[in-house]
């Protein structure tokens, strides 16, 4: 994980976060995207950023996947449309709702929906509060590529058991 929680790192750290995962052996990275950049609408600051880190993770063979956490639960429908719309010109892997630990909360179907029609060419990762079968496949069918939860073995349990 680079720059959790609020994404403040400079970008000289992000890339050394990166490059010591990637190192280390991390064939994907999640990196917190600057939330005072995108509260503030700075596409610039933003868009350097992401594209420096996204720049590392294109230079590895074979590539690293890059995921980029927005804080959808913290943000208004614009700062997040802004968001989206920057990471999917910059073609960052996935994008994706929330750490989970912001006490805004997690993934939405609202946000899932937003961030599919915001960014057409990502794809996104709903997380943050994800504990149900029925949740992960409301997630899924609103245009979710991947769930990420901490509830998994309870979720594959009720999905065996057919509880929806």
């Amino acid at each position: 994980m680079v720059s959790l929680p609020l994404g403040a790192d400079s970008t000289k750290i992000k890339v050394a976060q990166a490059k010591d995962a990637i190192f280390a052996g991390a064939d994907e990275i999640d990196m917190m995207a600057d939330l005072a950049a995108i509260i503030e609408g700075d596409w610039r600051y933003l868009s350097n950023q992401v594209q420096v880190v996204l720049k590392i993770c294109r230079s590895m063979r074979p590539p690293v996947v890059l995921k980029v956490i927005i804080e959808s639960a913290a943000l208004i429908q614009q700062q997040k449309v802004f968001a989206c719309q920057i990471l999917d010109a910059c073609r960052v892997d996935f994008i994706k709702t929330s750490t989970g630990l912001h006490p805004a909360g997690g993934a939405t179907i609202e946000d899932v929906k937003l961030i599919k029609q915001a960014s057409p060419n990502c794809k996104i990762k709903a997380a943050g509060g994800i504990r149900t079968a029925s949740q992960a496949l409301e997630m899924l069918q609103a245009g979710a590529d991947r769930i990420g939860t901490s509830s998994g073995p309870q979720i594959i349990e009720q999905l065996r058991a057919g509880q929806l």
